[in-house]
């Protein structure tokens, strides 16, 4: 007998995930409109970006994703090693924070900033908002990681271990189309 399918993690997150996805879809809209408008500002400040950090904080929430995933399995399955597959995506996804913290000094430095012109308006209001949900992002890990130590309960409720993993998952997938849309595409 098959197990009935059901949404992982509590509706309320889900609704706050669909809400954020908006947020960031209107974002991404208002992007592209301003850069066929003015693509010759748009790809000067492209080539300001430092894509070898890019793409290295892509790479760090990718693994970050999977160990997530792979704890969450783990927890609902009852298995060890979900705290330690949690805290290594915590540890993981700090190559995001720090990357990201250079490059924004890097360009800081080199007198960018939101004033500066629309391509950096953009790119510094994107990255600095999911900067800060990838910051909620792992602290959520670290409650987890935290929960996931705790010895099992005869209920085993997968119901938080699921909607942080959901949250996170919509963090990495966020910036899995910020990435080619500030990096890449011309």
């Amino acid at each position: 007998m098959t197990r009935p399918r059901y949404l992982p993690g509590d509706l309320a997150v889900w609704l706050l995930i669909l809400a954020e996805l908006a947020v960031f879809a209107l974002l991404f809209v208002g992007f592209a409109v301003a850069r066929a408008f003015d693509p010759a500002t748009f790809a000067a400040g492209r080539a300001e970006l430092h894509p070898g950090v890019g793409l290295a904080s892509t790479l760090s929430l990718i693994v970050a994703s999977y160990l997530v995933a792979t704890a969450t399995v783990g927890y609902r399955r009852g298995r060890d090693g979900t705290a330690v597959r949690l805290w290594l995506a915590l540890l993981v996804s700090l190559a995001y924070t720090l990357g990201k913290l250079w490059e924004y000094g890097q360009l800081y430095g080199a007198g960018y900033h939101l004033g500066s012109d629309t391509f950096f308006m953009f790119y510094f209001f994107l990255t600095f908002f999911h900067f800060l949900h990838v910051v909620v992002g792992q602290g959520v890990l670290l409650a987890l990681a935290r929960k996931a130590r705790r010895p099992w309960q005869d209920d085993r409720d997968t119901n938080a271990m699921e909607s942080g993993a959901c949250y996170w998952h919509m963090v990495d997938l966020v910036w899995l189309a910020l990435f080619p849309l500030l990096y890449v595409v011309a």
